[in-house]
């Protein structure tokens, strides 16, 4: 029993940080935000909705300068204060902070934002466990070791949700009307938009697809369908 020890306490330990990261989650998103009031957007919003058969789509508006959109485990949709910044100064369109819009919705529909928040609580027990573990026969590089492997599968991980977001996202730009040009042109600024001041790229970027990558791939899926991103 004792040899489990460090594995069930992994695990116990993952439980516990999967409640803990979603009340916390909810508390900030609640404290820091609130539903964004645009009329060109709701306008491409409507459209969306309507190809989904609801009565409307809900965003709200997060108050934090970094540009990002974001679902939340318990279905929430968020655009960031800093990207809605960019699509006021002018250098994104109302038709490309749609295309955010209906990749998050991808993410919500595919089940992506609860399962993330899992996997998060399951690859930090994961992480604990191998350090444990391979502290005992690589002592110093052990925990050095188990943060690389977690690390490579959250990425992994991270990149197949997004493929299958963009192709959600896709899909209802299309039948709503809208296309999947501002999609893909989003794709081309999204690394200029979200470097920082001092150059570097944010982490969650860092776990995305290449753009190119993004790009052919909705191209793939266009031609399947017998139709051209506007």
């Amino acid at each position: 029993m004792l040899k489990f020890t460090p594995i069930l306490l992994a695990v116990l330990y993952a439980l516990v940080m999967y409640r803990f990261s979603a009340w916390r989650t909810a508390r900030e998103l609640d404290a820091r935000s609130s539903e964004l009031a645009d009329a060109r957007l709701k306008a491409l919003t409507d459209r969306m909705a309507s190809a989904l058969d609801l009565p409307r789509i809900r965003v709200n508006l997060y108050e934090v300068d970094p540009v990002n959109g974001l679902a939340a485990p318990d279905g929430r949709i968020f655009i960031t204060r800093g990207f809605y910044n960019k699509y006021r100064a002018g250098e994104v369109t109302a038709e490309e902070l749609a295309s955010v819009i209906a990749h998050e919705l991808g993410h919500v529909a595919l089940g992506h934002t609860r399962r993330r928040m899992i996997d998060f609580s399951g690859q930090n027990a994961l992480r604990t466990a191998l350090a444990m573990v391979l502290s005992r026969f690589l002592p110093g590089i052990g925990v050095m070791i188990a943060n690389g492997l977690t690390t490579l599968l959250a990425a992994r991980l991270s990149r197949a949700d997004e493929y299958e977001a963009d192709a959600y996202a896709a899909a209802l730009l299309t039948k709503a009307g809208i296309g999947t040009g501002p999609q893909k042109s989003l794709f081309g600024k999204l690394e200029a938009l979200t470097r920082t001041n001092m150059g570097a790229m944010p982490a969650w970027l860092m776990s995305h697809p290449k753009t190119e990558e993004r790009i052919k791939a909705i191209e793939t899926l266009e031609g399947r369908w017998g139709v051209e991103g506007k």
